[in-house]
Order: structure tokens, then sequence, then C-alpha cells
């Protein structure tokens, strides 16, 4: 494993090898490497142990958003070749959340788990609106770690320090603070205050990228839930730094987060709105 200090060199020299070869191999075919040993009830058991806080969809709504996943995933040309994890984040202000999913060929999609998100708010200058649509967790758009260095008003933007930042790199987005103006933003999925931020979650909150509970961005990265092209890298070339000593890569890991969007006309009850009166001053 490379150390923080070396992600420069790494990026300059691996990282560039690594894409070549993960062209021809994986990003071409949209193959999804088997990499290990734990396997999806495994992945849905930890998930229900170690997320918090955690969403319980009823089963017409796991049915619904498993299939706008597939409906996505198919609209933007992705050939699942085989089983994979996906990410869908429903970015409706009265929603907020996201879903895991284990993907397989010829059968429904498997409801793994789901938990409250905040994404961008709109209606307040450089807030941009989340974009939605399929994007891939790759290597062209390396990863990094939090800090855990506060800003002036004491806030960890990122979360605790170590926590994993995915980075999905510079999207088109709709700017919040103009009707029709469209411009670009960085699209990450991050963890965030944890004292201030964290109790936020279930509404739009950001600047334009995906707050997630602390334990979900722990669950992601340990599993390797979407990092089928990191751990490529790492069998074929060398190690990313940003990937855990400890970490145990799933069966199927995916890249693919989706964003969707669904239409709502009240806040549905299985995604409650945080308790304001917990919120600090």
């Amino acid at each position: 494993m490379r150390k923080r200090t070396s992600r420069g060199a790494w990026r300059s020299s691996a990282a560039a090898r690594a894409r070549r070869v993960l062209g021809a191999i994986a990003v071409c075919l949209g193959a999804v490497p088997v990499l290990a040993q734990v396997l999806p009830e495994e992945v849905e058991r930890a998930f229900r142990q170690e997320v918090s806080p955690a969403l319980a969809l009823p089963k017409d709504e796991q049915a619904r958003y498993g299939a706008l996943a597939e409906q996505s995933l198919h609209a933007a040309g992705v050939l699942a070749l085989g089983p994979q994890y996906v990410l869908v984040v429903d970015r409706n202000v009265k929603v907020q959340a996201a879903i895991l999913y284990w993907l397989r060929v010829g059968e429904p999609p498997h409801y793994v788990g789901a938990a409250p998100v905040s994404t961008g708010r709109v209606g307040q200058f450089d807030h941009f609106e989340t974009p939605a649509g399929v994007f891939a967790h790759t290597l062209a758009n390396p990863d990094f770690r939090a800090e855990g260095t506060p800003n002036a008003k004491g806030i960890l933007g990122y979360g605790a320090k170590g926590m994993r930042v995915y980075d999905f790199g510079w999207q088109d987005a709709r700017q919040g603070w103009t009707p029709d103006g469209v411009s670009t933003m960085r699209l990450q999925m991050h963890a965030t205050d944890p004292r201030v931020l964290e109790p936020r979650l279930g509404t739009p909150q950001s600047k334009g990228c995906i707050r997630i509970p602390a334990t979900l961005n722990q669950l992601i990265d340990r599993l390797g839930l979407l990092d089928a092209e990191y751990e490529l890298a790492a069998d074929l070339v060398s190690t990313p730094w940003v990937l855990r000593r400890d970490r145990t890569p799933v069966l199927g890991a995916g890249r693919y987060l989706i964003v969707v969007e669904t239409v709502r006309d009240e806040r549905p009850a299985w995604s409650p709105a945080p308790d304001r009166r917990r919120d600090p001053p």
C-alpha cells in the first residue's frame, strides 16, 4: 500500500499504466472482476449491523429503485457481464436517500440497504443541483482521504480524518443560483462533519456533492463495493495508495453511482426528515 505522500508519484506512473490496461480489459467490456470471499448475504448483514442512520424501504420501493437502477444503466449503454454492486441516490428533496443493490444478470435486483444523504441545495450561490445520471468510479479521477482539518468555522467538510472521498470527476450541473445556468462541478461522494452536518442528512445541504453517513462510507470502503477498477489495478499493476490495508473485497465489486429523481407529492414515511431539535445551534 502506498503512503499518503506518494500519491502524486503513483498517479503519474502506475495510474497511467493501469488506465491503459483497464481500458482494454474492464472499461470497454464493462466486466466486473471476481475478487474475494464476501458474499451478498454477508454484505446485507453487515449493512444492517453497521450502517447508522439507516432507512427501511418497503418492498414496493425496493422494487421501484431496483428497476430505476437497471433502466439507468441500460439508458447509459452500460452492459453488465457479471454481478456487481451499484449505489442509487435519489436527489428528490423529499427523499434524499442512497440505496445499495446487488445486480445479477437475468435476476431481479437484490436490495441490500438504504441510508439518508444530502445532495445539492438549490437557491444559494456556488451551490449546484446534484447531476442525475450514471457515473463511473474509475482511476481517471483518483480518490483521496480526508485530512480531518476543520475550516474556519470548525467544520470537517469531508468528515473525520481518513474517510474515503469518492471522486466521479467534473460533471455538468444546473446552477442553484440562476434560473437556467449550467456549468461544471466536481462530483464527489463523502462523509461529512459528524457533529454539525451528519445530523442533517436527509435534507439537501451540499454544494452538489453527495454526503453520506460515516458508517456507510466505511462499509463501502472496507468491502470495496465500488472498487472494481481499483482492485483490478491492484492485481495487474500496483495497489492504489487509497485502498485500505484491512479491506475485504467483495465478490462482484461494482463501479457505478446512479443518481435519480423520483416524483413525490409528499415525503415518504420511510425517509423521515431529520429532527431539527437535535441540530447544534
